[in-house]
């Protein structure tokens, strides 16, 4: 099936085609993000393959539409950069990857927390320039402290259960209880008990109407002072301007992020040579107490080679007329 495959990386071509091998679909490979501006590239493609910085909104759905596409499979579990009512209005079908390893994205944000903690990336700039003073570079033993673990899904609950090795109380909220988040020792809690009692707080839920800054200028005057936040899921979660106030007050101890909200105008790009207009990006990173990375969690041979085969597993049973057992759901 011909198929138009936005925001292509070089690892997106090699892994999409290798699982494409037996499917024999008709790919066309396209370094552009898909946006109004250019959506007119997948004229005569049955379906488009995007990513999270994809503009899928009903705008573009309706020339995608217009044009023949009837399928848009993301690789990504997010889904929040499609507007899958408007699809279902036109017509067209919206898939995701619901399951890849899971491990990727916890462990990532164990290593953010380890990072901006122990101050190592400051700790390795300085030694590059031969500078192996400790002043500045102190941390806290995650042993003994409590962590609150906002989303418990299979990212979540593997964050907690790697936090509980390392001799932490772990607090959880979510919508819907997860019986083995409990199982492992986590204990639930509102969100508004649990975030003054937290050392740290890691995010693991998706972004929603209703979860969109679930941190903001509010819930940061309530956490315990000098805590510690990680981002790994998605960047609206985050009112960043409230993040910035907390940091230059204290009340947030450090933060580390691998999502953010205007991310879509800088991830996944070299910008090394350019003058990058986004002052609120270029304030976070002048912080010695924060960390960004670019969307990297997931970037796994294990997580990546999933999210390539579920993708065109998912065009395949499109194209065969059978279940779509990944279909995003409208509510």
């Amino acid at each position: 099936m011909k198929t138009a495959v936005f925001s292509t990386r070089s690892y997106d071509k090699t892994l999409l085609t290798a699982a494409n091998v037996k499917a024999g679909h008709e790919l066309t490979f396209l370094q552009d993000r898909l946006t109004s501006n250019t959506a007119s590239l997948a004229a005569g493609c049955v379906a488009v393959c995007v990513f999270v910085n994809d503009n899928v909104d009903a705008e573009v759905l309706a020339m995608l539409a217009a044009q023949g596409t009837r399928l848009v499979a993301t690789r990504s579990t997010g889904y929040n950069h499609i507007d899958a009512v408007a699809a279902a209005r036109l017509g067209v079908e919206v898939v995701r990857v619901t399951d890849y390893s899971p491990h990727s994205v916890a462990e990532f944000a164990v290593g953010l927390l380890l990072a901006v903690n122990r101050k190592i990336a400051r700790a390795s700039a300085r030694t590059r320039d031969g500078n192996f003073e400790l002043d500045g570079l102190m941390g806290f033993d995650l042993h003994g402290k409590t962590v609150g673990v906002i989303g418990t899904g299979k990212i979540g609950t593997i964050f907690a259960r790697i936090m509980l090795g390392f001799g932490c109380t772990v607090l959880g909220y979510d919508q819907y209880h997860n019986p083995a988040f409990e199982a492992m020792g986590g204990h639930y809690m509102s969100t508004v008990d649990l975030v003054p009692d937290c050392d740290v707080i890691s995010l693991h839920c998706p972004l929603t109407p209703e979860t969109r800054h679930v941190v903001n200028a509010e819930s940061l005057a309530r956490v315990k002072r000098g805590a510690v936040l990680i981002n790994t899921s998605r960047g609206g979660l985050v009112d960043t301007e409230a993040a910035i106030a907390a940091l230059k007050t204290g009340q947030l101890g450090g933060l580390a992020i691998d999502v953010y909200e205007q991310e879509a105008s800088l991830f996944f790009q070299d910008l090394s040579s350019t003058i990058i207009e986004d002052d609120v990006i270029q304030r976070l990173v002048s912080f010695h107490n924060v960390i960004v990375t670019g969307h990297q969690g997931f970037f796994t041979q294990e997580a990546i080679g999933q999210i390539m085969q579920t993708t065109i597993e998912s065009i395949s049973a499109f194209e065969a007329g059978t279940e779509l057992v990944n279909r995003v759901p409208l509510s």
